[in-house]
């Protein structure tokens, strides 16, 4: 299917590698322009480089950190200046780390809040003057099913991802007369460096080994495996394009089955 992303223009938060690079490499397969933020310059442009020469578009490389308010707004209006505008945003952060609640500090709860909310409410405020230039935009936030269902060890995404979903909640009320949409994905087990890590902690945590972990992570899945970041980029590309039009306010599990709430 073509999603009709040709000559849209996207910014992708976090997008150097893990979840955030397979949203980019999949809107600039559908023909967008997209821009890319990271912390780590030469991992980065890298990451920029091989989507630019595997996709043939534009794909601008920002060094930006997503906890730093100053950052994000100078990523998003670099996007909107070298793209000629701005349609997409893809809300994305690296994962707040793994603890029990014992094992937190309110400093942790602080800098995780930080990194999950508040990044994404600074880059959408970043965003709106240039979705009103466009009269329209489409903003998707990666997430996980923490959002729906708690993920042993990880109480600081249990609690803070939510936040992010009610926010977009709320936004998609507000800005709907103004042709603005707000949707949420929410990754399962999905094979990258973060579920290795989690695995790492989770294993520590138990006193088994890290492929015992990996096992016991795929096991309630009914599909019976991981997932792959394209197929989590493949739903940010949907949602992000007009195919969507009418979808707005959404949160789709992207988890091979293993989320059983019915909301």
């Amino acid at each position: 299917m073509d999603l009709g992303l040709r000559g849209h223009s996207a910014a992708v938060m976090a997008g150097s590698e893990g979840l955030g690079r397979a949203a980019a490499l999949s809107l600039a397969r559908e023909g967008a322009d997209v821009a890319v933020c990271g912390r780590r310059e030469e991992m980065l442009r890298s990451t920029c480089k091989s989507i630019a020469d595997h996709t043939g578009t534009r794909v601008l490389p920002v060094v930006a950190d997503v906890t730093n308010g100053h950052d994000i707004e100078r990523f998003v209006n670099a996007a909107a200046a070298d793209l000629r505008g701005l349609d997409i945003l893809v809300v994305n952060a690296g994962g707040p780390p793994a603890g029990t609640f014992e094992t937190l500090r309110d400093e942790d709860f602080q800098r995780a809040f930080e990194l999950t909310f508040l990044s994404a409410a600074r880059a959408i405020r970043a965003a709106l003057p240039h979705f009103r230039s466009e009269r329209g935009g489409s903003v998707v936030a990666i997430s996980s099913m923490s959002v729906k269902q708690p993920v042993e060890n990880l109480t600081l995404s249990n609690a803070i991802r939510p936040s992010v979903s009610g926010l977009f909640k709320s936004l998609a009320l507000e800005y709907a007369p103004e042709g603005i949409r707000f949707n949420v994905v929410l990754s399962g087990s999905i094979q990258t460096d973060r579920q290795v890590s989690l695995a790492r902690a989770t294993a520590a945590a138990r006193g088994i080994t890290i492929e015992e972990a990996i096992s016991q992570r795929t096991r309630p899945i009914p599909l019976g495996r991981v997932g792959d970041p394209n197929e989590i980029g493949d739903a940010v590309a949907f949602l992000a394009s007009d195919k969507a039009r009418y979808i707005t306010g959404a949160t789709l599990q992207v988890d091979g089955g293993v989320i059983r709430f019915p909301y």
